[in-house]
Parts: C-alpha cells; structure tokens; sequence
C-alpha cells in the first residue's frame, strides 16, 4: 500500500472520530511516517522500528505547569511501514488504525480521549 492509500486510511479514520473530540486535538498533529527514528525507539524501550506501531510525542496534560507554552504541538505518529508489516490485508491495516492497536493498545479515538483526559 503507497503512502497516498495508508494516509487516506488514516484520515478517514480521524474524520470518524466524534466531533467533540476532534474539536479538543486541536493542536494535536497526527502524522504518518515511514518508521520511527532511533531517538523515539529509545523513548519507547523498542529495538526495532518494525515493533513500534505509533507514538505519542508531546507533555501529558497532567504534567503541564502554569508556564507551558512556546513548545512545539503534541504529535501523534502512525508509523506506516510498521502496520503495513503487521497486518496482511487492507482491511487489516483500516481496523488496526481505526479500532486495534496502534499505540499501547488504544485505537486512534482512544488515544486520542486519552491524551484529551489526560491520561497521557
């Protein structure tokens, strides 16, 4: 699956995502790279890019003081080559970044409630 077809995927899924809590990930960006880097693989304890299916970049709520600001925004990163090493099928790569697992078992609605709630 080319790059086009997976961020379609992606984005069908996030204009899914309910309306209320589209409009508090505001300043969330949700991207779509290749895999992830040596830095974040490191952050994440994973050894190899193949493992690691997405990740939250960015200071939980909860840990977020009266001075927070002047950061860059929270990213959400959906590893492409990943999933697409995961999962056999299309249909598989849709459910897996709709409703499975992409990130510590949380689909992208559930991340994303998460990081609303402060949970992440």
């Amino acid at each position: 699956m080319n790059l086009a077809d997976f961020g379609r995927m992606v984005q069908q899924a996030l204009d899914e995502l309910p309306p209320e809590l589209r409009r508090q990930i505001l300043n969330v960006a949700i991207v779509v790279e290749e895999l992830a880097d040596r830095e974040t693989l490191d952050l994440a304890e994973f050894a190899s890019p193949l493992e690691l299916l997405g990740f939250y970049h960015g200071i939980p709520l909860t840990e977020r003081t009266h001075d927070y600001g002047l950061v860059l925004p929270n990213k959400i990163s959906i590893y492409r080559r990943s999933i697409l090493h995961a999962c056999k099928t299309d249909h598989e790569v849709r459910e897996l970044i709709a409703q499975n697992k992409i990130l510590d078992g949380l689909s992208l609605t559930g991340l994303c409630w998460a990081i609303v709630r402060g949970e992440i």
